[in-house]
């Protein structure tokens, strides 16, 4: 049996009409009769005819195809992002490639190189919470590879991106707490070099401003979220001069890597000390000592809306030398309340 691919050649050959009647017979254009239509189709099903998909990519300019890149998709915030993601690429007939950082700078950027090595046509992007530089990012500019950063944005200046509001986040969770009684809070951040961080933390300053508390800088502490690093900023907070009788953590599981550490030390949780976290994920509802309240973040929602915006720069064809605006989208975010549970 002959296994060979039928082209548009040997259909257009068979049937005595152009290869150009063939192609736009089976692409339903209104130029071609409907005899003419209805022989090419029933023929091409005959002989089981596929596309040439590399010459119509050839043709577009296109691979609709997108690459992602986040840092673990076993964080249930991120798979639900790559659910938003896909539910938008899939009602664009776009295939979404995925990598995982894991934290990793140099894996980053060996997951950016193939990508850019398999023609995407664009990237989201939630960087590794430990990448310092940049310029694997600023490298795809001269491939003109659009990039749409969610989540963890990097400190670059004229990029696309699609986060959660975590200042107002922030402010929403230290009102709580005072409104609960607390004036002495601490805060263990993330990384300092994050955008969200310095958010977290504009947010904390703010809202302890706002409220005619004092500031003390040793309350805040910054992390690499470690399970090791928010064990010891527990310690320090715990142990420090003015003792806090309440924390915010950089997420949810920041908290609860917080929580286990102070009952280690016999502190009572939500009499001792309490916890307000960020991210809402589904886990809190399954532990015995979940946050009193979490910063929701719509993760679904920012994945979808990062994709849509990919999709807005893909369609439009300019490089970042023709862009005279970027896309600066922040989501609001909402405090759930949990004590109630």
């Amino acid at each position: 049996m002959d296994k060979k691919l039928a082209t548009l050649k040997e259909i257009a050959k068979r049937l005595n009409v152009s290869i150009s009647t063939v192609s736009r017979a089976l692409h339903d254009h209104r130029s071609i009769g409907i005899r003419t239509k209805t022989r090419v189709q029933q023929l091409a099903k005959e002989l089981n005819y596929e596309p040439n998909q590399t010459a119509i990519f050839f043709q577009q300019r296109k691979t609709f195809t997108v690459g992602v890149i986040l840092p673990r998709l076993s964080e249930a915030f991120f798979s639900s992002a790559i659910s938003g993601i896909e539910d938008c690429a899939n009602k664009h007939n776009y295939t979404v490639l995925m990598g995982q950082s894991h934290d990793n700078e140099e894996r980053e950027k060996k997951i950016v190189e193939t990508m850019k090595n398999h023609r995407v046509d664009g990237l989201l992007v939630s960087i590794s919470k430990n990448t310092s530089s940049y310029e694997h990012f600023e490298a795809l500019r001269k491939y003109n590879i659009p990039i749409v950063f969610f989540d963890c944005i990097p400190r670059m200046s004229n990029i696309h991106y699609v986060a959660c509001n975590m200042q107002s986040g922030t402010i929403q969770a230290i009102n709580f707490l005072i409104d609960k009684g607390h004036r002495v809070i601490g805060m263990i951040n993330g990384p300092e070099k994050l955008l969200a961080c310095q958010e977290r933390q504009d947010g904390y300053m703010k809202a302890m401003a706002r409220n005619r508390l004092k500031f003390d800088p040793f309350l805040l502490i910054s992390t690499d979220l470690s399970t090791e690093m928010v064990y010891e900023a527990t310690r320090q907070l715990l142990n420090s001069k003015r003792k806090p009788t309440a924390i915010v953590a950089f997420n949810d599981y920041v908290a609860l890597d917080a929580v286990q550490y102070a009952r280690k030390e016999k502190r009572k949780i939500n009499k001792d000390i309490c916890f307000v976290s960020y991210a809402n994920l589904p886990i809190t509802n399954y532990t015995a000592f979940p946050p009193l309240a979490s910063v929701e973040q719509f993760p679904y929602q920012q994945g979808q809306k990062a994709m849509e915006t990919l999709l807005e720069l893909i369609d439009s064809k300019k490089d970042d030398s023709e862009v005279a605006t970027y896309f600066k989208i922040i989501l609001d975010s909402q405090l759930i309340i949990h004590e109630n549970k």
